[in-house]
């Protein structure tokens, strides 16, 4: 129950920390251990490391 607990607020967009000190969690480690990365949190991640990256002008090494 804690492990689909955990993936499902990290799906939500809600912080690691948030989630350690949701779940009572001393050790980050141990909030790791509970969580799973799935497709839908994987493209979540995907769209906002791109998001980022829209930022810059990569070819001219300038933000836009």
């Amino acid at each position: 129950m804690r492990h689909a607990y955990a993936t499902h607020l990290i799906e939500a967009g809600v912080e690691l920390t948030e989630v350690q000190s949701i779940l009572g969690h001393h050790s980050i480690l141990t909030t790791v251990r509970y969580t799973h990365l799935t497709d839908q949190s994987r493209h979540h991640a995907i769209d906002r490391i791109n998001a980022l990256m829209d930022r810059f002008c990569l070819s001219k090494g300038t933000p836009r």
